[in-house]
This record gives structure tokens, sequence and C-alpha cells, in this order.
């Protein structure tokens, strides 16, 4: 029987580990932490279907545009018709699993709108879909490791992946329980770790999602995409930890965004783009947010308590725990939060990367959503692409080498020891804290030459001192190897981003703020030793 390590235990791993399982593979989950606390639990809005009650007018073909249009046109159209059609079977497999989505009156399930789409079609379960949806996935995913199918392992985090000539054969993991390297063998390793939250310190989502893993692997060969491309979300909340998503759903239920002048409220969306200003694309709202130079505020008060409460209860439950405030009669003080990565592993439409034998799927992998994301095709994307890749890894090859690996757990077993013997100057959070504060102040929602390369000079500083880090008792084992990686990501990320001399989606440079031909293509960094190769993807290698 075909072994499947499935890496990562939200919406995306859940859903292969799923499909692998019902495709009669054995399958190895594993994740530092229980489902419950994946990000995938926060995502709000919904996920996009054009499904038989929706709007007059809208079709699959305008839900694919809308992508394409969204993402500014370097995501592949046949991966994005793949998603786009593919939608309809997704909603149907998340009703059979027992997702409770928010219906109308005769029994359909609702529409909401959601920002840069030309209809209705966004599903929902009140205000907090994803918690919805990984319920579902976690109750299908014990009924299968109940039957044998299905091997759970937590608290086990990724250290490295085991590579030889081009083909992944299993994954290294510090067992947290045991304080040891563990090697896990696989016909195949699907990585499904989330964004990179924790390269920017305070964001929407988990700062468990560091984006170790995309870093490592990048350092062992792996091609990583359109890194540059990261979404500000406009509607975000302040609180001590972090910023707390006001979900799209508040403006997709009519919301209006506004500054006050001269004690009069200014609707600036609205006067420059007309009715639907609101619903602009998030790196539109953004930019034009944060072009004001003013407080913004968000009012939904004119719905009424009973609707709110109805439509988006999860919203005014938010604003009230953190802020003490009542959205039925203030309006929520906002400003935009980075809130989603487009870049990350490069994939093929298969899900596979350019090492055989390992895909990547979920926020971690770039495939779908271009140079912007539409709001409500991240859970989508990321169940979708977690079928498309259990069907590849179907009729992938099983191993047949037997390849001795001592070597490589020795080493990475002896990386720990020094570790523990390390007497550094420096302690490892205070690198962290200043990684964050680097990346947001050079790569924010306006970037600019000189800023990037002030960010690329700091993380290669940062770098340069790896190796004289101070690691606490409570450092020393995946805090203390997970760094060089991190930085290495960092350091790709502005990279690609001083690379695309144009403004696109989601990446705007101030000296060069037009779209540009030249650059109508996705950007492919990669790693060899140090140095980092950058190129533009105009032959279609990953997507077509």
């Amino acid at each position: 029987m075909k072994t499947v390590l499935v890496i990562g235990s939200g919406i995306a791993g859940l859903s292969c580990a799923i499909e692998c399982a019902m495709r009669e593979m054995k399958v190895i989950l594993v994740s530092p932490f229980p489902s419950e606390r994946a990000q995938s639990v926060l995502a709000a809005g919904g996920i996009n279907a054009v499904m038989s009650n929706c709007d007059p007018g809208d079709s699959i073909d305008s839900h694919i545009e809308d992508t394409l249009k969204g993402g500014r046109f370097i995501a592949g159209r046949n991966a994005v018709k793949g998603l786009c059609e593919d939608a309809p079977a997704v909603i149907d497999w998340l009703k059979n699993l027992g997702t409770v989505f928010t219906t109308e009156a005769g029994g359909n399930i609702s529409h909401r709108a959601f920002g840069g789409q030309s209809y209705k079609r966004t599903c929902y379960c009140g205000s907090s879909t994803g918690k919805q949806i990984v319920t579902a996935l976690v109750m299908e995913a014990r009924r299968l490791e109940g039957k044998g199918l299905i091997k759970r392992r937590l608290w086990m985090d990724f250290h490295s992946a085991l590579i030889k000539d081009g083909v992944c054969y299993g994954v290294l993991f510090y067992n947290e329980a045991a304080g040891d390297i563990e090697a896990i063998m696989a016909d195949s390793v699907v990585v499904a770790t989330g964004g990179q939250n924790a390269l920017f310190g305070k964001t929407t989502g988990s700062t468990l999602c560091d984006g170790y893993v995309q870093g490592k692997l990048f350092m062992q060969g792996v091609e990583l995409k359109n890194l540059e491309f990261i979404q500000y979300h406009p509607t975000t909340i302040e609180t001590s930890q972090k910023r707390m998503l006001v979900s799209e759903a508040v403006r997709g239920e009519g919301g209006r965004l506004y500054y006050e002048e001269n004690g009069k409220r200014i609707y600036f969306m609205e006067d420059m783009f007309g009715e639907r200003g609101n619903l602009m694309p998030r790196d539109v709202v953004s930019r034009c947010m944060a072009g004001t130079g003013r407080d913004i505020f968000l009012d939904i008060s004119f719905l009424g308590k009973e609707k709110i409460l109805k439509k988006i209860p999860e919203v005014y439950e938010l604003c009230m725990k953190y802020r003490g405030i009542d959205i039925s009669k203030e309006s929520i003080p906002v400003a935009p939060s980075i809130h989603f990565f487009m870049g990350g592993i490069a994939v093929n439409n298969s899900h596979e990367t350019n090492i055989k034998n390992l895909y990547a799927i979920g926020e971690c992998a770039s495939i779908y959503h271009g140079a912007n994301r539409l709001g409500g095709n991240s859970i989508l994307a990321a169940i979708h692409g977690a079928k498309v890749a259990a069907d590849a890894v179907a009729y992938a090859w099983e191993i047949s080498e037997e390849s001795d690996w001592e070597t490589e757990i020795a080493k990475a077993k002896n990386e720990l020891a020094d570790l523990k013997s390390s007497e550094s100057l420096f302690p490892v959070m205070y690198i962290r804290d200043m990684l964050a504060e680097t990346m947001s102040a050079n790569l924010g929602i306006v970037r600019d030459e000189g800023n990037l390369k002030k960010g690329i000079e700091d993380v290669a500083y940062y770098l340069s001192v790896v190796d004289r880090i101070r690691y606490d008792r409570s450092e020393l084992t995946y805090y203390g190897y997970s760094l060089t990686g991190i930085l290495t990501l960092a350091k790709a990320v502005l990279t690609c981003a001083l690379f695309r001399k144009e403004s696109r989606g989601a990446h705007y440079r101030s000296d060069y703020p037009e779209e540009e031909d030249s650059f109508l293509a996705a950007t492919v960094i990669s790693y060899d030793n140090g140095r980092f190769k950058t190129e533009l993807d105009k032959e279609g290698k990953y997507e077509s």
C-alpha cells in the first residue's frame, strides 16, 4: 500500500489526508498541534462557488475571469479554470461531510458579495466558515483514523526533507515528546503548512505559521514563486497580541468605509469607485485607505442589531470582546494588515514541486491567486488543491530505492546538541522581533528600491549572526534550528520584491507605479549555496 505523508492539519492538510485515505492509501498526518489550533479556524468570510441559485448572469466563466483579473493575469488559466469548475462539487463534498452552511428560506445555500467579484457567489456559515469546515473535516478524519486509514502524529515539528537526486523520500521531524529527531519515510510528501505570518509579527494570521518549512525547503533546492505578492486585508482591529480580522462579510452586507473631515463623513471608496467601491479588490482598498492619511472607520450600524446578530454575529462579538464596541451603534476603527500570502512553494498544475514526489497545497503553495487573491477563494483553493494533489499522488511512483539516511539523521541530532551548548550573547526571540520590524518597515503596502535594499541588508546581517545566537531552555529545539530557514525566506521575499520593477496587484512600487507587460509572468526564485537566482516564468514552467 502506498504511503503518503501529509504535513499540516488545517483545511488543506485534512482535506488531502481524507482524499488520499478514500483512495486506499496509507496516510500519516503530521502536525505540531491539533487541527483546532490551525489558522484555518480563523477563516471567516466564506467560500466561492457558482451554484444553481446564484445571481442571474453569473457563471463559472465569470468566476474564472474575476479570479484571473484579481490576480492581474499572472495565474495560469488552466489551473484557475479547474479551481472554479470544481467549486460546486467542493461545496457538495463539504455538505456531505456535515458542514452547516447558512441557507435561504427554500433551503438553498445563501450567498454574499465579496471584494473583486462581479456577482454574489460566496457561500458561508455565518461568519465562522473556517471553524465549521474544520469541525466537519476533523470528524471525517477521525472516522478514517478509526478505520486505520489515517495515522495522526501530533507535537512533531518539521526539521528538513530527505531529498536525494531530485527525489523526496521522507522528512525529518523534531519529536517534542521524545526530545529527539525522527525520520518518517513515505512514497509521497504533501506540505500544507500555511503562510509566513511570523516574518511580520502582528498579522491577522497565526504566528505558528512562520514560513520555516518553505525557507528550509528553499535551501534544499525547492523553488519558490511570487513571494512579493502579500495581501493586506483592509479591515482589521488592533489588539495586544495581533491584528483581528473584521471579515469582508461586513462590507458584503453593505458596510461602508469612511473618514471624518470637518465633522462630515467622507465615504472615499464610493466617491472614487461608485456604489460598489467598498468591495473593490483588497489591494485597491488597502492602498486607498493608506493614501488618505486619516483614521478610517467601517459602519454597519444601519443594518440594525437583529440583522447584525443574524448575519455577522462573530464580528459583533469580536468587536465587543476586544474593543468594547457595539457595532449596532458605533463604527469600527479599522486599518489594513497583512492577511494572506499569494507566494510560496512553486507547484505545477498537479501541485508537484520541482522535487519529485514532493507536493504543496494551501497557502504555502503558489498557484491560483497570481498577484492578488479574491476573498472567498482561499478555502476553495485549499480543498481543490488537496483533491488535485491526492489524484496526482495516487498515480505517482512508489519508492523502490533503499537509501541509508543515518548520516542525515545523525547530522540533525548533532545540530540540536550544538544548540544546547551555545553560549551566545544574541537571544533568538530578539532576532525574530527585529526581523518582524524590518519586514514591516521595508515591505509595506507601498515599497521602493531604497527600502527593499535596506531590508535585504538588515536580514543579511541577522543571517550573519545566526551562529552566535543564545537559546534559552525553552528555545533549544525548534526556535533554534528554524531561525536560519525563516531568515533565508525573508531575504528571498525582499529579493523578489526588488526584482519586480513594476506595480501589480498586491505589489506596489512607488518608483515603478504602473504595470509593465515585460513583467506579465510569475516570479520564480531558487537557492544555491547562499546565492539567489530570480527570473520570470514566461515559459509557464509551473502553470498553464
